[in-house]
């Protein structure tokens, strides 16, 4: 009886060794994630090679032999930092981004990296899929947002949009056919681009931008607070809708270093005076250049990106326009839609000018984009007046 024990006892002490020698060969990772620390441990058994031969059988065999190792200290530190600092996905993506960078770096071995981005997502219960188009591994991810700019696929009812479009820039995918990597994960979960909460930047990583605009015969001067972190984390983010796109925040210190000083700017006007104001401020604070002539293609700035950048065009102005209007007065507001523009129409207690007609609600349109006329609210550029638009957005405050 005493050596049964003795053996019993012999091996939970083995096994105890065995994990401690485990661990203790671990790699440990550490980085800085936008103002925060992110650490995480890597296990020799989740230190997976890749050829640089890119084929299904090998993707396979990557997943089979990583899906057996001891990757759960990764994803546990994932989803834990996801949980307490409230990232939207967008942001836990660029989290999964930079875990794989530090594992694989991207220019030693693209697959590599894009395959440890894949399977984190799918270990922390995203639906994310590959797929081959000769030698181009590309990656998907289940999503029911609507994105406008970038390709997507069909399959069971769920759309996959492709989360690295952007590292194939002469890739088209309307001609040349895809493969999908026929691996089932188990992942359910859907991935949404709507982006509520921005980090909580270092204070000390803020620069300071002097803007400054002209409003009845007096000059305004401020000085923003913005984040440089800002631009990266949405350089490849696409085209959303605009329900999601409208509703992007400032962050703390942006916030701070501006909100308070319009609403003071303000603070004796009346609302619709105070409108006028946030227009003018939106419509002549900043260079006007469309996205074809800034970036090459269409592109939405978000209301933080827009104070950041030398140039902005109606898209992004009206999206900070709605910011601003939102966050100071919290009004009724409808965007409108022309062939080749995008404004803003508020809904005021007595409506300026010819209104726009929604619901039941009158709108007077504030044009927060220069025009050739200096227009008021309630006024409507001459070249728009006998266009159709569409109705892309509504915000009621009641919702």
């Amino acid at each position: 009886m005493r050596t049964l024990s003795y053996t019993f006892g012999g091996k939970i002490i083995l096994i105890l060794l065995l994990l401690l020698s485990t661990r203790s060969n671990a790699q440990n990772y550490s980085f800085d994630f936008y103002g925060n620390t992110f650490n995480f441990e890597l296990s020799p058994s989740a230190d997976i090679p890749f050829s640089k031969t890119l084929s299904d059988s090998a993707i396979i065999t990557f997943y089979n032999t990583i899906n057996k190792s001891d990757y759960s200290t990764i994803t546990k530190s994932l989803i834990t930092y996801k949980e307490q600092h409230q990232l939207n996905d967008w942001l836990y993506y660029q989290l999964v981004r930079k875990a794989a960078q530090q594992i694989a770096p991207k220019t030693e071995n693209y697959y590599r990296y894009t395959l440890y981005k894949w399977f984190f997502l799918t270990k922390t219960g995203y639906d994310a899929r590959l797929a081959l188009e000769q030698d181009k591994l590309l990656f998907y991810v289940f999503s029911s947002d609507d994105i406008s700019d970038i390709p997507f696929y069909i399959s069971d009812n769920r759309q996959y949009v492709c989360l690295n479009i952007h590292d194939y820039p002469g890739i088209d995918l309307k001609k040349n056919k895809i493969y999908p990597v026929d691996i089932s994960t188990g992942a359910k979960q859907a991935f949404s681009y709507t982006v509520t909460q921005m980090p909580d930047f270092k204070p000390e990583d803020y620069a300071t931008k002097s803007i400054q605009f002209r409003y009845r015969q007096r000059i305004y001067y401020f000085e923003v607070k913005l984040n440089p972190e800002v631009q990266t984390i949405f350089a490849n983010y696409p085209v959303v809708d605009f329900a999601s796109y409208f509703n992007i925040p400032l962050s703390r210190q942006t916030y701070s270093s501006l909100i308070p000083l319009l609403k003071s700017n303000i603070a004796g006007m009346n609302q619709k005076k105070g409108i006028d104001y946030l227009m003018r401020f939106t419509r002549n604070a900043f260079l006007y250049e469309d996205d074809e002539q800034n970036f090459g293609k269409e592109k939405r700035l978000t209301p933080e990106q827009t104070l950041f950048s030398e140039y902005s065009d109606c898209d992004d102005r009206a999206a900070l326009f709605f910011y601003l209007v939102k966050e100071i007065y919290n009004r009724s507001m409808i965007a409108l839609l022309y062939p080749t523009h995008i404004t803003i129409a508020v809904q005021f207690d007595k409506p300026t000018g010819k209104p726009i007609i929604y619901n039941g609600k009158k709108y007077s349109v504030c044009e927060a984009t220069p025009q050739k006329q200096d227009l008021k609210i309630g006024q409507i550029a001459a070249n728009l007046q006998n266009t159709a638009f569409e109705v892309v957005y509504a915000y009621d405050p009641a919702d």
